[in-house]
């Protein structure tokens, strides 16, 4: 999360302090429309996997938190293993 608070700070030079986990970032305007794919390109890069925009939601990239569960905690493979289709 280092890196990701790091360029926060570093797109927002009036941030001080710490960033919440829970803090909403788009709320706050920490993630903007214009920053948002560079946003996505820095999780792809943290993630070491891309992440397609027809999988996921805005509340998604909310808050910190939100942030680590959707991408940089790995998935569990389901203890079922059956295979939809």
């Amino acid at each position: 999360m280092d890196s990701i608070t790091a360029w926060l700070h570093e797109k927002n030079p009036g941030l001080t302090g710490t960033v919440a986990p829970d803090e909403d970032l788009i709320e706050a305007r920490l993630i903007d429309s214009m920053d948002f794919l560079e946003f996505i390109d820095l999780l792809e890069e943290l993630s070491s996997s891309s992440i397609d925009l027809q999988e996921v939601t805005i509340d998604d990239f909310r808050t910190l938190d939100r942030i680590q569960r959707t991408f940089l905690t790995p998935s569990i493979p389901s203890a079922s293993g059956a295979v939809s289709g």
